[in-house]
């Protein structure tokens, strides 16, 4: 009959050196967490802008705040930036995932966009083009976006949309809604896919506001009800400073539960030059 031998106690001393390889690994591990986190920080700093374009009587901001989860850092962005022509345009987008690689991505979709929408005029062209480009170097990884271009004399702007939801805006004189502009498929779905263009004026005071999901939509907030409640904040804040909005935007993501990251964009039209 074959018995078995009770199991031996380990020594203090081999406990002891246990627990000293399991907490340098545990160290080592959380070293590596922190320098990819540092990374995508870095990535981040240096892709998003500096500063936003503005004209008299348009003001500009936009906001950032990072993820709950994950790397916290790389799926959304916005851009703002004065093309050759003197128009003015600006990008929102959310890129798949919150990783170094999503930061990368991002890179390369502002990088694509800023580059193609100095020679194509059309917003439907630079966001198909960009989308064909990013398809083709393979990355797996896709994103949403809202490319829109503002003439400085006329004030059209004229937007395209992959994926991305929608915008919100009211007027000083009561009249507010949310965006049902037609849109295309995200960036890096599909190739050759077409993005229908929308012309509005920002003419009378208002402010037009471009959001991320991650500001309208948590565990059990539905987007269709963060939407609402944005658009109720920007009625009730249509005519104060764009920097003051968009901070008051950005505060009400907090409400939502949500874990993703979240940007906000605001295009204060017929506003009170900064420093008057």
């Amino acid at each position: 009959m074959n018995r078995r031998r009770p199991p031996r106690a380990a020594s203090a001393g081999e406990l002891l050196t246990t627990l000293q390889q399991l907490t340098s690994r545990a160290r080592q591990e959380v070293e590596l967490h922190r320098a990819r986190v540092e990374l995508a920080e870095a990535l981040q700093r240096e892709m998003l802008p500096a500063t936003l374009p503005a004209l008299p009587g348009l003001q500009t901001a936009a906001r950032y705040t990072p993820a709950r989860s994950g790397l916290d850092i790389g799926g959304d962005w916005y851009d703002g930036f004065v093309l050759p022509d003197g128009a003015l345009a600006f990008a929102i987008g959310d890129v798949q995932g919150h990783d170094v690689e999503a930061a990368a991505f991002m890179g390369q979709i502002r990088i694509a966009m800023r580059a193609i929408a100095a020679t194509a005029t059309d917003p439907g062209e630079v966001v198909g083009r960009t989308n064909d480009l990013l398809l083709s170097v393979d990355s797996g990884l896709f994103a949403t976006c809202t490319f829109a271009r503002l003439d400085p004399v006329t004030r059209e702007l004229r937007s395209a949309r992959a994926g991305h939801v929608a915008a919100v805006w009211a007027t000083a004189d009561g009249r507010s809604g949310v965006t049902d502009d037609e849109g295309g498929l995200p960036l890096g779905i599909r190739a050759g896919e077409r993005y229908p263009v929308t012309r509005r004026r920002l003419t009378s005071p208002g402010a037009f506001v471009l959001v991320t999901d991650g500001v309208i939509e948590g565990p059990s907030f539905p987007i269709g009800e963060g939407l609402d409640a944005v658009t109720r904040l920007v009625v009730s804040r249509v005519t104060a400073d764009a920097d003051e909005l968009a901070d008051a935007v950005l505060r009400a993501a907090e409400r939502t539960g949500h874990q993703d990251d979240a940007a906000v964009l605001v295009l204060r039209h017929g506003a009170t030059p900064r420093g008057n």
